[in-house]
């Protein structure tokens, strides 16, 4: 498990309304630290946020946790029938 995931599931947890629904997976791929992150659909709106501004600092803080490391870090949000 990378720094990444963990930052990510923290804070996820934290925003929803079901945190026993969130589910967060990782794969690295060329380099890159894919974390996929899925909750509840009535959730889904609320991690994107206004304007995506909640997902776009998810993000930014996925990358700060990876980039020591030299790796992009790249997530993406989906409810749980895996819809973005």
């Amino acid at each position: 498990m990378s720094r990444a995931r963990d930052v990510v599931e923290v804070i996820v947890k934290a925003l929803v309304g079901e945190p026993a629904a969130v589910t967060v997976t990782e794969a690295e791929h060329r380099g890159t630290v894919v974390v996929d992150v899925h909750v509840a659909e009535r959730d889904l709106g609320r991690l994107i946020g206004r304007h995506g501004r909640t997902a776009t600092a998810i993000r930014t803080l996925a990358q700060a946790t990876v980039d020591p490391d030299g790796l992009r870090a790249s997530v993406e949000f989906r409810d749980q029938q895996g819809r973005r």
